[in-house]
């Protein structure tokens, strides 16, 4: 079930989504926002990585690649078999210069995809820094995060190398389908972050009564909801049982009343904003 306008390619055992540069990311993540430096991400991300997940995101922001980049080394992961997000702090001059210290800090070659984190100090003038970390090597894929559909115009009308990737907060009650429909018409994959609403839509009945008949947890039912639309989504967790849980999407479907259902508990309007209040 897809999004009107969306035309995704996946990969042949479902779990990945090829963008349009070509390049395949996995649509399962784990994300690390708000998970300190130290032994808490380094654990969580070690376990996300024996568990079976190839798709880490990080950020300049969050002040934790370097236990990223430990806990690859220490997984015994190759490298070749991990997609690592990080992303550019806008609130920096040089894109590229970052993404040195990125990749320094993960202790890596290169990252696979490299984000403007958020539209700060205008949309676009971070943009030839970005491809210039592609020409560089630094980043195999470039894009952004919270930009909406006018400021992705932005970017893609003095670009060199398109964005392929737009991470923006979308769950069922924030089903940005302007935004999601936009993205598409542009060969741009959106990405979804705090798929579970922070939390928050774990309760609703809606979601539990979905959970229930399918013999499911909510948990799984909101990330389903997104990779059953091809939608890449990164979720967060610290504790192992639950990194285990989240990665146990792949393996059953949910009916288009099911589907419709977790819609309807939109309340966004179907928006084609990217956040519903900025932090910059």
């Amino acid at each position: 079930m897809a999004a009107s306008g969306q035309a995704a390619t996946l990969t042949a055992d479902g779990r990945g989504r090829v963008l349009a540069d070509g390049t395949v990311m996995p649509l399962l993540g784990l994300g690390v926002w708000q998970v300190p430096d130290g032994p808490a991400c380094v654990q969580a991300v070690r376990a996300a990585l024996e568990l079976g997940y190839r798709h880490i995101d990080t950020a300049q922001a969050y002040g934790n690649e370097a236990s990223v980049g430990r806990a690859l080394r220490e997984s015994g992961v190759a490298r070749d078999e991990v997609f690592i997000t990080t992303k550019f702090h806008p609130g920096r001059r040089d894109p590229l210069r970052e993404a040195a210290y990125s990749i320094e800090r993960l202790g890596v070659d290169y990252v696979d995809l490299y984000l403007v984190h958020w539209p700060g100090s205008g949309a676009t003038w971070a943009w030839p820094g970005m491809e210039a970390a592609v020409a560089r090597s630094y980043a195999r894929a470039i894009g952004v995060s919270n930009f909406d559909a006018g400021e992705l115009d932005r970017v893609i009308a003095g670009a060199t190398v398109a964005p392929v990737v737009d991470q923006v907060q979308f769950n069922p009650s924030v089903y940005r389908r302007a935004l999601l429909d936009a993205c598409a018409e542009r060969g741009v994959a959106l990405e979804a972050y705090s798929p579970l609403g922070t939390g928050a839509q774990l309760g609703d009945p809606v979601v539990a009564g979905i959970a229930d008949r399918v013999g499911r947890t909510p948990a799984q039912v909101l990330l389903r909801w997104c990779v059953q639309r091809a939608i890449p989504v990164v979720g967060k967790s610290t504790h192992r049982d639950r990194i285990a849980e989240n990665a146990q999407v792949f393996d059953f479907e949910l009916s288009d009343h099911d589907m419709g259902g977790l819609d309807a508990l939109d309340r966004s309007g179907g928006t084609g904003t990217a956040l519903e209040r900025k932090w910059w």
